[in-house]
């Protein structure tokens, strides 16, 4: 097992589709996502795959759930992996933490293990992250 690394770096994001779950409106209420993330930086994934669960508790503010598929390389390592993410949200921004779905990393990312976290604030093009690991 190697030694906990932690990689930096910033993702954009695009083609954000949603739709609702049941009653779009009530409070709370359910939303499904869809969006596509390009990362830089200690991870290079130029177009990941990520569904959302989101829930509405108030106007504008929430709690969400997701899982992203990268593909590309982390820190030269190339491979693919899946992170798990808990976020939550208001008229400011969203905070949001992840972590690597065990058993998920595959070629040179075989047995990557990890987690770290990124804040985004309305209107920033793109957002920063950090990210801590380990790998097999």
């Amino acid at each position: 097992m190697s030694a906990r690394t932690t990689t930096t770096g910033r993702f954009t994001f695009a083609d954000w589709e949603e739709q609702p779950i049941g009653s779009a409106d009530s409070t709370p209420r359910l939303a499904r996502s869809t969006v596509v993330n390009a990362f830089t930086g200690g991870i290079e994934a130029g177009a990941t795959s990520v569904g959302y669960t989101i829930t509405y508790t108030g106007e504008g503010t929430g709690f969400y759930t997701g899982l992203e598929l990268l593909s590309g390389a982390v820190d030269g390592r190339k491979g693919a992996f899946v992170l798990e993410e808990r976020g939550t949200f208001d008229a400011a921004g969203t905070s949001c933490t992840f972590e690597v779905v065990p058993g998920s990393g595959s070629g040179e990312l075989a047995g990557l293990s990890g987690s770290g976290a990124f804040t985004y604030r309305h209107g920033d093009t793109s957002v920063a992250y950090e990210f801590t690991y380990t790998t097999a």
